[in-house]
This record gives C-alpha cells, sequence and structure tokens, in this order.
C-alpha cells in the first residue's frame, strides 16, 4: 500500500488524481492523506469526489473516503474496463480535470472506452475544453496515446451544463522526446476560438480582435474563431494555441472583452518567444505520461504543480524524472526502466 501526503507542494486537487489514476494503471492500492489540507475548504471538493467514484467503477476499486469534505482516501484498483459510461459532474465542476484524471486509465482499459462528461468546459483554474483538444491531446499522441474530444456543448460557471464526449482506443505508450518547433511567420499561424453566452456577438468578435492585434505587435499572424450561444449561464472566453503551447482567458463581470482577448495573447506570447518545447501548463499535464512511458521536453519554467506531479508520480514508477536548468529554459527528462 502506497501512502501519500496529500498536503505536500502545492498540496491540491491535483496530487489526488494523479495518485488514483497512476494507482489504477499500476495495479497498486494507495491511501492519500491530508487532502487540500491547506485550502480554505479542505478535503475534498465534489468534483474530486467524483473523479474519485468514476474511476473506481472504470477500473473495479475497492474505495473509502470519497466523498466531499473527506481528507484522506483509500483507493484499490482491480482490472481496467472499457465501455461506454456517461458521467454527470454537476454545476461547473471541470470536465478537462476529470478527463485528465480518467484517462491515463482509459489508455490501459481491456477495450475501447466512450465517455460522455456533464460539466463546466471553460472554469477559472482547469484547462479550457480547447486547449485540452486543440494543445493536451495532440501531445499525447506523442506518447502513441490514441484520444479523440467532441465538444457537444460549451458550460460556464455557476450552471455548467457543458457536454463532452471523449473516445480512447487502448493504447501501447512509447518513450516520446518532444522538441522544440521554430515560428516561421511565412508558414505558421496561431488559432484560436472566441466564444461568449449570453452576451451579444461583439464581445467574441471584440476578445478576437483584440488578441489578433496583440499578436500582431508581436510578430505573429493569428486566425481566431468565433463562436456565440445560449447556454444555461452567461459566460465568455478564448483560447489560443501552436504546436504544443497554449493560452486561455475567461471573461469576468465588468472586465472588458478587449482585456480578455488581450490576456490570452500576452500568454502565449510569453510562451512563443521561449525556446521551449511546451508551455508550462503543458509540462505539468505531461508528467505521468513521462513516468508511464520515459520521454523528454523542455519548458519555459517549472510550476509548483510540475514540481509536486514529479514527487507524486515517483511513488508508483521506477522511472527517474529529472530537471536540468539550462540558460532560457529547463528540460524534465525521465527514464523508464525496462
Amino acid at each position: 500500500m502506497i501512502e501519500i501526503d496529500g498536503s505536500y507542494g502545492e498540496g491540491g486537487g491535483q496530487i489526488v488524481r494523479t495518485s488514483v489514476a497512476l494507482s489504477a494503471v499500476t495495479g497498486k492500492g494507495v491511501l492519500i492523506k491530508k487532502i487540500r489540507q491547506a485550502r480554505p475548504k479542505p478535503g475534498l471538493a465534489a468534483q474530486h469526489a467524483q473523479a474519485i467514484r468514476t474511476l473506481g467503477e472504470i477500473c473495479n476499486a475497492e474505495i473509502k473516503g470519497a466523498e466531499p469534505g473527506s481528507e484522506e482516501v483509500l483507493f484499490c484498483p482491480r482490472e481496467i474496463c472499457g465501455g461506454c459510461r456517461r458521467v454527470e459532474i454537476g454545476t461547473a465542476g471541470s470536465v478537462t480535470l476529470l478527463m485528465q484524471c480518467l484517462l491515463p486509465a482509459l489508455l490501459h482499459a481491456d477495450g475501447r472506452t466512450s465517455l460522455h462528461v456533464q460539466g463546466g468546459t471553460d472554469v477559472q483554474w482547469s484547462p479550457t475544453v480547447d486547449y485540452f483538444r486543440n494543445v493536451f491531446l495532440p501531445a499525447l499522441s506523442f506518447f502513441g496515446g490514441k484520444a479523440r474530444l467532441e465538444l457537444l456543448r460549451r458550460g460556464y460557471y455557476p450552471r455548467g451544463q457543458g457536454e463532452v464526449l471523449l473516445e480512447v482506443e487502448p493504447s501501447r505508450l512509447k518513450p516520446a522526446h518532444i522538441s522544440y518547433e521554430p515560428f516561421d511567420p511565412a508558414q505558421d499561424r496561431i488559432r484560436g476560438i472566441s466564444h461568449c453566452s449570453n452576451l451579444p456577438q461583439h464581445v467574441a468578435e471584440r476578445q478576437a480582435a483584440s488578441a489578433i492585434k496583440r499578436l500582431q505587435e508581436a510578430g505573429y499572424e493569428a486566425e481566431v474563431l468565433q463562436e456565440t450561444a445560449r447556454l444555461a449561464s452567461i459566460g465568455s472566453g478564448i483560447t489560443l494555441w501552436m504546436a504544443g503551447k497554449g493560452a486561455s482567458s475567461l471573461g469576468e463581470r465588468g472586465l472588458a472583452a478587449e482585456t480578455v482577448g488581450a490576456r490570452a495573447a500576452e500568454e502565449l506570447i510569453r510562451e512563443m518567444q521561449s525556446p521551449a518545447a511546451v508551455d508550462a501548463h503543458l509540462a505539468d499535464q505531461l508528467i505521468p505520461y513521462l513516468a508511464l512511458a520515459g520521454g523528454s521536453y523542455s519548458v519555459r519554467e517549472i510550476s509548483l504543480h510540475a514540481k509536486t506531479n514529479i514527487w507524486t508520480a515517483g511513488h508508483f514508477l521506477d522511472a527517474k524524472i529529472e530537471i536540468r536548468a539550462m540558460k532560457e529554459i529547463s528540460s524534465i527528462e525521465s527514464i523508464k526502466d525496462d
């Protein structure tokens, strides 16, 4: 039985998600204590509990403590089963964080999985659905992961009710050495989506125009699609991406649409101007796959989330993950023992 201190490092829900995900794949039971101990509301949030219960169903696990507010969880997995499943997170709990928790296991399932998830697709403190689809999944494919995401309906805070369909094929993971791809202004173009719900169309237009203007000032051409809808909640946002790097910004009450677009552009510009292979968020999200399969990539900066994920993965796998600081970037490399 592996024991994890849930208050270590970043001390948030990611330790829980990574722990149960790697528990499912390795077949090693895990006891997680002191969950989110330093948070204003310690213990599992509803969306964390839902992710654990759903993963438990997928791998027929014995579970104790998977309820909102619980500060200790026991997770003992068995065989991983594919199939068709539907998950309703409730309100605007992040669909992307739930899928990140389930994906390592689904890639090792005994058959194909079709997962219909309802919740928040574009919410604070989590990857947007467009980032997940256009940055994370393409990077996962370098490791041999076969997954496809279809956005059926967006969901914003507070009601959520967004819907996505994730289809996953059992995959034999392989080492991935992701290299930096220089931007060629003559051939390359940044892509993006600007969207809004229950707001005038010009909100999406202004977000897109602001982002495009700022990117052009920095020497990058961009094409940003615009999307408007009438959904359960008022909301807006924009996601931009290019070859292993992405950035997003969500609208807030009283925040100008131009500011929303500019924030996403500024974040992506910082990443694009770095000679790193992936952005700081993607570097964190790929750690479980580095640990499982081996590989390497470079990143502009090592986040506390990434360091915490590396620490967590080290409890389940023998792979050595090393961080090497260089002049402008850092490299993360995993050597998987055969």
